[in-house]
C-alpha cells in the first residue's frame, strides 16, 4: 500500500483543501481553509508535498470535530516522513496523532494499542510504557493482550522499529503461522475480523 498513498488523498490546486473526495467537502471545511493556521501549513517548505496534504486534511478534520479520523491522517503523514527518512518529523506527527486520539471520544482497546505503537515509535518510553500497562489490567481481548506483551517487550528493549502484528500472535497448531500465508484479495482485508484490523493498523507503524 505504501506506493499508493499519493492517490489516497485529493487536493484542489487552487485553495489547498485535502480530502479523499474534494467535490463533498464538510460545511466548515470552507472556514478552516480560509484561515491563517491552514495557509501557513500549506506555505511549510520544511514538510513533505505529500505530507502536507495529509496534515491539511486532518487540521479540516480537526476543526470539524473529527479528532480521531484526524489522528489518522496526522499517522499518515508520520508514515511518509518515515518514508523519506525523516525522523523527527516522523516523531512529532506520531505524538500529534496521540494527543488528537486522546482529545476524541473514548477510546477502545484497539485504538489504545496503536497509541502505544505511536508512543514507542516516538520514543516516548515512559507514556508507552504506562499506557500498555493500563490496558494490560483492562483485561483486553486475547489478540490485543499479545500484541500489547509485544509492544511492552520492545519498550523495555527500547526498540522504536517497525513490527508486525505477525511478530505478537503465536502460530496455530494446525495451520501455518498468519506470517506464513499469501496476502488475502483486497476485499478480504477489508473485513477479516478484529484480528486482520489490527494487522491492516499496525503493519505500516
Amino acid at each position: 500500500m505504501r506506493s499508493t498513498m499519493a492517490r489516497w488523498l485529493q487536493q484542489c490546486p487552487s485553495c489547498g483543501y485535502a480530502a479523499p473526495n474534494i467535490t463533498k467537502a464538510h460545511p466548515a471545511a470552507a472556514q478552516a481553509v480560509a484561515a491563517a493556521p491552514f495557509r501557513a501549513l500549506l506555505a511549510e517548505s520544511g514538510y513533505p508535498p505529500l505530507a502536507r496534504r495529509f496534515l491539511a486534511w486532518a487540521h479540516v478534520l480537526e476543526e470539524t470535530g473529527a479528532l480521531h479520523a484526524a489522528a489518522e491522517a496526522t499517522l499518515h503523514a508520520a508514515w511518509v516522513a518515515d518514508d523519506l527518512g525523516k525522523d523527527d518529523l516522523a516523531r512529532m506527527w506520531r505524538l500529534d496523532a496521540v494527543a488528537l486520539w486522546r482529545g476524541g471520544p473514548p477510546l477502545d482497546s484497539e485504538q489504545t494499542v496503536r497509541i502505544i505503537d505511536s508512543l514507542r515509535r516516538a520514543e516516548a518510553w515512559e507514556d508507552a510504557a504506562a499506557t500498555g500497562a493500563a490496558l494490560g489490567l483492562a483485561d483486553p481481548p486475547d489478540a490485543v493482550a499479545q500484541v500489547v506483551g509485544l509492544e511492552m517487550r520492545l519498550i523495555a528493549a527500547r526498540d522504536a522499529g517497525r513490527h508486525t502484528v505477525a511478530t505478537a500472535l503465536p502460530p496455530p497448531a494446525r495451520r501455518p503461522h498468519v506470517s506464513h500465508q499469501a496476502a488475502p484479495p483486497r476485499t478480504a482485508a477489508r473485513g477479516g475480523g478484529f484480528v486482520a484490523k489490527l494487522r491492516r493498523w499496525l503493519r505500516r507503524g
